[in-house]
């Protein structure tokens, strides 16, 4: 494991609902290819602040993975 995939693992992009960046990003490689697909997958976006933290790094993780095609 690289030192990106530990810290993807312990940084919580949705603090809300504890979700991992490596979890997010798992769920991109999966299919997850919109904002609603990564929330129905992830549960991200559905805590109390609906997203009002975490989408924007969301949103970034996904313009990447679609400009990049990987991580």
């Amino acid at each position: 494991m690289n030192e990106e995939e530990i810290k993807d693992r312990l940084t919580k992009t949705c603090v809300c609902r504890q979700v991992t960046r490596a979890k997010i990003k798992a769920a991109i490689m999966d299919g997850a290819d919109t904002m609603e697909k990564v929330k129905a997958k992830t549960g991200a976006m559905s805590g109390s602040c609906h997203g009002r933290k975490c989408k924007g790094s969301i949103e970034d993780l996904l313009a990447r993975y679609k400009e990049e095609g990987s991580f």
